[in-house]
């Protein structure tokens, strides 16, 4: 190992591969070091030997199962918000370069044990199936405030202060039901429980906002996804830092972290060392400094069937807000297929997962796996959700967080420029890196 860096990087979870690719763009001198032989740490998509040794240590993969080759396999279940953060972060940096992208076929909310599309606009409020006709109405004069709202003008603001008024306030404005409420704060928001509806709207509304632009974009569903998983996310990013310079050593142990006066000053692999000033790291290279703020129960579902009564959709996200289950956290459920290269044709892996809350998480992901129809085979882990203890400043080890049970990827972006702010000093600022036909041009000119 080469002795000095300015940054060593431990894991390739996504958090981790977007900060070495951004940092290596900037001139950083990056090692990026995994135990695993493959990118995305917990965030990545393995193919059914690396799924076997993971999840059934052992056992012989089933022939009628397929080709290795043909499975792509999400450990964390997230779909990309069309307009969202971290599409931002692909398109700033060219990462997309590297990608190709699907849409996923449709969004949808559970209520009372029904399959409905998600409405995102006052035409598909008019029509949804979810609700009677005086709360279309009122449903569609949120939207209408909502897209109409203008920050300097107040006689668009309806008399609210979103900076002020809670959820509860707005909701009530308009006179909204529970199904209502339900449907925007959990299906578009994507609110994981109910405490948002005690703070100031400004939040909820803006990512109302930003799901209805989703939808926009691309019409069907707010969603898109990377075909071949969610693991070439990682990988991307490894490639933008190793076309920068970055160093990678995947199937790597790092023993552990070094320190001189309670300061980080490298990492011991074997008898070799690497020195840097800085460190970052998921939270299970410094155990010590994160610790356990809840757990996520997943359930990776093998089908050979579209989930029922998703018009035979290809994929689908289905949310099952918590006021449904009597529970205090939402059931996810999402799905993809063949056509987004992660399983062989006629085969979709759908992923059950939420917040466990007691002591049988399995029978907490029922009401979600009730939904698929049968299921061919599953895979059930049950993970710590984890964050540090302090920011890092102190020791230079900044740890990231463990991915949660959200369906989308903003809480990654928003680690990511924390981490980054902590690190640098400063506010992360995306600048447009040279596309791929830009930096063809400039090297022929």
């Amino acid at each position: 190992m080469d002795t000095s860096y300015d940054v060593i990087v431990l894991g390739t979870g996504l958090t981790e591969c977007i900060l070495s690719g951004i940092l290596s763009a900037e001139g950083k001198n990056v090692l990026h070091m995994d135990r695993n032989d493959y990118y995305g740490g917990e965030s990545a998509s393995l193919n059914l030997t690396q799924l076997y040794r993971k999840y059934r240590p052992g056992v012989e993969v089933p022939a009628d199962l397929g080709r290795d080759r043909d499975y792509n396999i999400d450990l964390i279940p997230k779909f990309m918000m069309a307009n969202g953060e971290i599409v931002r972060f692909l398109t700033h940096t060219d990462v997309t370069r590297y990608l190709e992208f699907k849409q996923i076929a449709g969004s949808y909310v559970s209520h009372e044990g029904k399959i409905s599309k998600v409405p995102a606009t006052e035409g598909e409020a008019i029509s949804s199936s979810l609700m009677g006709l005086v709360e279309k109405r009122r449903l569609q004069k949120f939207f209408e405030f909502v897209q109409n709202w203008k920050e300097d003008d107040d006689s668009t603001h309806q008399g609210l202060n979103l900076e002020k008024d809670t959820m509860v306030t707005v909701y009530e404005k308009f006179s909204l039901d529970p199904a209502s409420q339900d449907l925007l704060g959990h299906a578009m928001a994507l609110h994981l429980d109910d405490e948002y509806l005690t703070k100031p709207a400004r939040e909820t509304i803006d990512k109302i906002v930003l799901y209805v632009a989703s939808v926009t974009r691309y019409g069907k569903s707010p969603y898109i996804y990377p075909l071949h998983g969610l693991g070439e996310l990682p990988q991307s990013f490894a490639r933008l830092s190793a076309i920068y310079g970055g160093t990678y050593m995947l199937d790597r142990a790092v023993d552990e972290i070094l320190y001189e006066n309670g300061v980080a000053v490298g990492v011991r692999s074997g008898e070799e060392t690497a020195r840097a000033t800085q460190i970052i790291c998921d939270p299970s290279y410094a155990p010590t400094k994160a610790h356990t703020t809840g757990k996520v129960v997943r359930a990776i579902c093998f089908l050979k069937h579209p989930v029922p009564n998703t018009s035979d959709a290809d994929s689908a996200q289905i949310v099952i807000p918590q006021n449904q289950l009597g529970r205090n956290h939402d059931v996810y459920v999402a799905c993809v297929s063949s056509n987004h290269n992660v399983c062989p044709k006629d085969t979709y892996l759908a992923i059950v997962s939420t917040v466990v809350e007691t002591d049988e998480p399995e029978k907490e992901i029922e009401a979600g796996l009730a939904l698929l129809g049968p299921i061919h085979d599953k895979f059930v882990s049950v993970l710590d959700i984890q964050e540090p203890i302090q920011d890092g400043t102190a020791d230079k080890v900044f740890v990231s967080k463990s991915y949660d049970a959200t369906s989308h990827f903003e809480t990654v972006c928003d680690d990511v420029k924390s981490i980054y702010r902590r690190l640098t000093g400063s506010e992360l600022v995306l600048k447009q890196r040279p596309t791929q036909e830009q930096e063809q041009a400039d090297s022929t000119a």
